[in-house]
């Protein structure tokens, strides 16, 4: 989908706002290793989740594009991260894309974001496991131990959910007393962002991220949220999958560039 198509395709259904969706999911990521350079906010967090060590050109530009780049890549280079910029439709400059491609950026990890009107039945998904909200600390040792993260990373994770201004509801799935699937949801608003979705890869293909996905919308609806979105990599299709059972939509798509060997 290219970005002029994304975008129209928003704007041509007044249920969801694009910009505020992005917006939501700035605002449902916080972490105090960031900084603002010229409308660019350059975060650098060392955890997993790429959108909390990526500049992200959201915000008015005015300076010339190789002084920025140049900049950031000085700045990452001194935290000992890779400089990974997230491209969206909402750029600035709207070219930076194509400077990027001509600096010998790639692109890689293509992500969608999808969003679903909160209003819309939901498919049924019981089962015979206990979903219950657990503290902030407990709930990224979960997700820890459920993705096998290091501990850099899991530090990383609790320090942007700790620091969240957001009111976040966790959800972990259990069996026999076992941790088996987790997410978490956060509300903007009216805005309902989901994060942090994952299942124990032997507990796979039987229904578990269905039964999250439900308790998280069910909690935001009541909460009054109006729309709920998430991210999910276009190549993952048993996600997909679980997401469109319960009307999600993609309404735009981002994607990050890095030189080669720091796609990651």
């Amino acid at each position: 989908m290219s970005v002029a198509a994304a975008v129209a395709l928003v704007d041509s259904d007044d249920r969801f706002d694009a910009m505020l969706i992005e917006e939501a999911g700035l605002n449902a990521l916080q972490t105090q290793r960031q900084l603002f350079f010229d409308g660019w906010l350059l975060r650098m967090s060392p955890g997993k989740a790429k959108r909390g060590r990526s500049v992200n050109p959201h915000f008015g530009s005015s300076l010339p594009l190789a002084r920025k780049i140049a900049y950031c890549e000085e700045r990452y280079a001194t935290c000992g991260l890779p400089t990974i910029f997230r491209i969206t439709p909402f750029c600035k400059p709207p070219d930076l894309d194509a400077a990027l491609e001509q600096q010998r950026y790639l692109a890689f990890d293509n992500t969608l974001v999808q969003v679903v009107d909160l209003a819309r039945p939901r498919p049924s998904s019981r089962m015979d496991v206990d979903i219950e909200p657990v503290p902030v600390a407990e709930f990224v040792a979960t997700v820890g131990a459920l993705r096998g993260s290091p501990p850099e990373q899991e530090a990383a994770h609790l320090e942007r959910l700790a620091q969240s201004p957001l009111a976040l509801h966790t959800a972990v799935a259990r069996r026999d007393g076992r941790a088996i699937a987790c997410g978490q949801v956060a509300c903007d608003g009216d805005i309902a962002a989901i994060y942090d979705m994952v299942t124990a890869a032997d507990c796979r293909g039987r229904g578990l991220a269905s039964a999250i996905v439900d308790a998280l919308l069910s909690h935001a609806g009541d909460r009054g949220a109006r729309v709920a979105f998430l991210q999910v990599d276009d190549d993952n299709a048993p996600a997909i999958a679980v997401y469109r059972k319960f009307g999600f939509t993609t309404p735009y798509t981002y994607h990050y560039r890095a030189r080669e060997g720091e796609c990651r």
